[in-house]
């Protein structure tokens, strides 16, 4: 009993505090995430060409690549290439599944892939809509959104001429 009553007084006695009070006495903040320009919609998105087959206008995108025995869902980055990662073939998941390329094991692979991406800042990622082609994939959709995935990227803020009569919300500004 006395150690939990030395524990709640070490707690009253350690002064805790926001980052409120850090913020005013800064003069100047440096943010050196390197997806700070893509979270404030305003990196640069590359275009493409109009031929090329898989459309290259995504900061994140959902790649899916099911074989016989296993499925890999990756994140990919438009430079930097995969960024993150989550497949049947990891040792975690051979030891829960009973077989590795079913609707379990792609609910599973969605549910662990949405947890690293909210652990690494990824809220909206590119998917194509149109290789959800059965019900495993749809189960996998279904997860990602489920667990707070947004599947559409936003569009690119363009900042508005003067004569423009829509202005829209900057991204950076919020209002609460």
């Amino acid at each position: 009993m006395s150690r939990i009553c030395d524990l709640t007084n070490l707690l009253i006695k350690r002064r805790l505090h926001g980052n409120a009070e850090l913020v005013q006495n800064c003069k100047e903040i440096r943010n050196r995430n390197p997806r700070n320009l893509e979270r404030l919609r305003i990196a640069r998105k590359p275009i493409g060409y109009a031929l090329d087959k898989p459309k290259y206008q995504y900061w994140h995108k959902l790649v899916l690549t099911p074989s016989q025995r296993y499925i890999t869902a990756e994140i990919h980055h438009f430079e930097n290439g995969p960024v993150l990662r989550a497949s049947t073939q990891e040792w975690g998941f051979r030891n829960q599944l009973n077989s590795t390329n079913d609707v379990k094991a792609y609910t599973l692979v969605g549910r662990v892939l949405a947890q690293r991406c909210l652990e690494s800042g990824i809220l909206e990622i590119h998917f194509d809509k149109s290789l959800i082609n059965g019900r495993r994939v749809h189960s996998l959709v279904d997860i990602l959104v489920e667990n707070g995935i947004t599947l559409q990227e936003p569009e690119r803020y363009k900042h508005p001429k003067a004569s423009f009569r829509y202005r829209p919300e900057k991204p950076w500004e919020s209002f609460e």
